[in-house]
């Protein structure tokens, strides 16, 4: 497995995989669509302060997380904001999310950020799981409000 940064010719299936996001207990976000997904896509690849970060198995993806250093709060300075993580359904337990996560934290740290932070909906147990063993802690609750 190698890890790289994605470029535009990666897009297609990066959006393949995002749809893996949506399956129980994942579900899709209002709004969702296609057009939205590749402006996302375009724009973390092509803004210097945001990546997205793939976990290959030869020329196959099996695995990307989306990273964002964000402004820098009176609290915790720079932080980097872990957007999307999702491995294959039929790799996950190998190791590649927690290879995703410690090449985040280093994204961030290169990035002048002192602190990783995500988000998970309350369904996904598994993920909660596998985030508190890969050294995060949980120690907000998350509000959000769809904007129209």
């Amino acid at each position: 497995m190698i890890l790289r940064t994605a470029i535009p010719d990666d897009e297609a299936a990066v959006l393949r995989l995002v749809e893996e996001l949506f399956e129980p207990p994942g579900r899709r976000p209002p709004g969702y669509s296609p057009e939205r997904a590749s402006t996302g896509f375009q724009h973390a690849v092509a803004e210097p302060h945001a990546d997205v970060l793939l976990a290959l198995d030869g020329d196959a993806l099996i695995g990307f997380a989306s990273v964002y250093a964000e402004f820098p709060s009176i609290r915790f300075g720079r932080r980097c904001w872990l957007e999307d993580l999702v491995v294959t359904s039929s790799r996950r337990g190998q190791g590649i999310g927690r290879r995703l996560l410690e090449a985040a934290a280093e994204w961030g740290r290169a990035h002048g950020c002192t602190y990783l932070e995500l988000s998970s909906a309350n369904a996904r147990r598994d993920a909660h799981r596998f985030y508190l063993a890969n050294g995060m802690a949980q120690n907000s609750l998350l509000f959000g409000r769809l904007l129209r």
